[in-house]
């Protein structure tokens, strides 16, 4: 098997491309590392295809370590042929492979077997050459043997029968076309249970649809229904076509004799060994297939949510909402250090409204506060009516925002969140956390195991450590896109940079609390356990400002400094002047990149990304995104009108629309045929988690608390 050419051909890249890009995973380079520091070597590829060619490279490997072993197994056992060396080696799957070695496979006893220990397997071969003149039950005589167990003819006919149902269940190429036939022309159907009984899944209790046709966001929906005990699944597929086919395959003889035997041997086989197999497989495939494509929008909205901009320089009361055991507020400083807590009631039972407004009022003049973060939780609409009212009451410009608390309850009662507040309660902790989201949203999210965050489609179904694998993925790629302070940053945000694993993540603060700030990136190789290549994996995705080496504060890696510093002098710059604004007229002094990169000793691409870092250091690309709305009035769900057209967050994409914060405490959903005039494949060519759309309201139900609406 050719890994190298079937990568080169599923992603369209060059074979040199893959070929050094497998070389470059292989030495242990991280791929944040590879998509920025060796374009030159890859030809540019970006993260994305990047960690796509990883995952498969894997898959690959294992198929090939797979066949290898597969292929040992049956040359061990001396039934390896030259034709099914051939076949293995061409399966392209992991099933397919599979499906091969399934004859050879050490069974459970099954009745097949006990059937040829009882010496029927002669007569199951006669009857499949379909060369019998005379009865069956003559031909069975025979092979009557009391000793055996094989008491009759219809015992040894039994017997026989179990041999040929086992023989057509074991062969691959039946096997390969009944599950393609099943994919192609099958259906997958759910019925309820007890029909009578409301639930979620009610339009899943009488349900059919094409097995090919089915959106994921659906197969997961009934996996859950079933899994919940409501809804009854199965797959249906077209059998009078499967067994047609089987019966061409193997009845190849007109023979009265043979033929009604052999179709019923068909029927058993497809019955009761080869149709509950594929239904298996088929369930497992659409899931994983519904599984891969929910991660990705998973994965993408977590991107978005991580990207969001900082809202930098404010005084923020965090407002963890709650109602019997009151609200809980945190004012967090511009620096995100915790100034006060406190405990409010204004929310029923209580009710001490007047009370929380004193406070409140209180802590914006005593602290500054500039900016209140309501957590969208339980009782965050009274909370945020509660708000409204007070801030129309003083004379202090302070807005609010509700933020979305997702994975705060998780991050407060976490063993992080105790090192980090010890003396805080899980409320207080929270309310720190709600501030804190609004001021680096990246810093404080990186806190919370990515799934607990909330933004996906049943992310509790599918394969927890593929999921965990691709979101820590996302991350890992956020925050090395955005780069890192490291004389700030925390453990938890350190250890999702390249090269850096828990253990050093926590040295590096160890080191940085024993020692003070760090003034150049060199001092890291004093930090316990990191060493050359993990130096060189993650020195240019951590920031220094006000250090040593002005080149520390840009995401210029230290193995081009020396370049960099001959490119200044050549262009009449000073290094020591590098500031956060800049040398902005760099890029229009280089007239010829190709020529001037010779002259340097580096890659052109490898030039153009240090003068681009050289034009504006330490680049937030964050700040190129909408920023949250900012808040001072509230609207009731009872205010919408059909018509109305409003201004909103996107808070989640989903394969069959987006859900929209439009300020009530109800999202809105844009259902994926209202967001464009054009054919929308997939909501995310539209829309991604923190942007800022308009939308009219289509309908309001506030029974159901439903809210329509339209982006056209």
């Amino acid at each position: 098997m050719d890994i190298i050419k079937i990568l080169q051909e599923e992603l369209g890249i060059k074979r040199g491309q893959a070929e050094t890009t497998i070389q470059l995973i292989d030495e242990g380079n991280t791929i944040p590392f590879i998509a920025r520091y060796r374009k030159e070597m890859t030809g540019s590829l970006d993260d994305e295809t990047l960690r796509t060619f990883y995952e498969r490279l894997l898959y690959l490997r294992n198929l090939q370590d797979r066949k290898d072993a597969v292929v040992k197994i049956i040359e061990e056992q001396g039934k390896l042929t030259d034709e099914l060396r051939k076949e293995i080696e061409e399966a392209q799957t992991l099933v397919a492979v599979e499906d091969l070695y399934r004859p050879y496979k050490q069974k459970k006893r099954t009745r097949a077997m006990i059937a040829k220990e009882r010496g029927l397997e002669p007569l199951a071969n006669v009857i499949l050459l379909q060369k019998i003149h005379q009865p069956l039950e003559k031909e069975a005589e025979s092979y009557i043997n009391e000793e055996k167990g094989v008491q009759t003819v219809e015992d040894a006919l039994n017997g026989a029968k179990d041999i040929l149902a086992e023989n057509i269940s074991d062969n691959a190429k039946y096997r390969t076309y009944i599950r393609k036939s099943t994919w192609d022309y099958g259906k997958i159907t759910s019925l309820a249970k007890k029909p009578e009984e409301s639930s979620v899944f009610e339009m899943y209790y009488d349900f059919e649809e094409p097995i090919r046709k089915i959106a994921g966001y659906r197969v997961l929906a009934i996996n859950r229904g079933e899994k919940e005990g409501i809804l009854t699944v199965k797959i249906e597929p077209d059998q009078q076509k499967i067994a047609s086919y089987l019966a061409n395959q193997v009845v190849t003889k007109k023979n009265p004799n043979t033929t009604k035997f052999l179709l019923e041997a068909i029927e058993d086989s497809y019955k009761r060994l080869i149709a509950p197999s594929i239904e298996r497989d088929i369930r497992s495939e659409l899931t994983e297939n519904a599984g891969t494509e929910a991660m990705k929008v998973f994965g993408k909205n977590l991107e978005q949510l991580l990207m969001q901009p900082p809202i930098a320089g404010q005084t923020v009361l965090g407002w963890d909402p709650a109602f019997r055991t009151g609200c809980k507020l945190a004012v967090v400083d511009p620096t995100g250090k915790v100034l006060d807590t406190v405990v409010v009631y204004p929310t029923a039972p209580q009710n001490k409204v007047e009370e929380a407004k004193q406070i409140v009022k209180s802590l914006i003049k005593k602290y500054g506060i500039t900016l209140i973060s309501i957590g969208n939780g339980t009782a965050s609409r009274e909370s945020e009516q509660i708000v409204v009212e007070m801030l129309k009451e003083i004379k202090e410009p302070v807005q609010y925002v509700i933020t979305n608390e997702a994975g705060a309850s998780v991050y407060s009662a976490s063993k992080l969140a105790t090192e980090e507040f010890p003396n805080f309660d899980v409320g207080q902790r929270s309310a720190a956390s709600i501030a804190r989201r609004v001021q680096d949203p990246l810093a404080e999210l990186v806190k919370i195991e990515p799934k607990a965050i909330g933004v996906g489609q049943y992310q509790h179904d599918m394969n927890q450590k593929q999921l965990s694998e691709v979101l820590s993925g996302v991350v890992e790629a956020t925050v090395n896109k955005v780069g890192v302070d490291l004389n700030t940053a925390s453990a938890s945000l350190l250890e999702y940079v390249s090269g850096i694993s828990k253990a050093v993540s926590k040295n590096i603060v160890t080191y940085r609390e024993e020692n003070g700030r760090f003034k150049n990136r060199k001092q890291l190789l004093k930090v316990a356990k990191l060493g050359p290549k993990a130096f060189e994996q993650c020195a240019g995705f951590l920031r220094i400002s006000g250090g040593d080496q002005p080149l520390d504060a840009t995401g210029v890696h230290p193995e081009t400094y020396k370049e960099t510093g001959h490119l200044l002098e050549q262009l009449g710059y000073n290094l020591e002047e590098l500031s956060s604004e800049g040398f902005r007229e760099i890029g229009r002094k280089i007239t010829d990149y190709k020529k001037l990169s010779r002259e340097l000793g580096i890659g052109e691409i490898t030039l153009q990304d240090i003068v681009k870092e050289l034009e504006k250091p330490g680049r937030d690309p964050r700040e190129d995104l909408p920023k949250p709305i900012l808040r001072t009035d509230v609207l009731e769900m009872s205010d919408l009108k059909p018509g109305m057209k409003l201004k909103g967050t996107v808070r989640n994409v989903i394969d069959f629309g987006a859900f929209i914060d439009i300020g009530v405490h109800q999202d809105g959903l844009v259902h994926i045929s209202q967001m464009s005039d054009k054919f929308v494949k997939h909501p995310l060519e539209i829309v991604s988690v923190g942007d800022i759309v308009d939308v009219t309201v289509l309908s309001v139900d506030e029974k159901k608390k439903r809210i329509q609406l339209s982006m056209k």
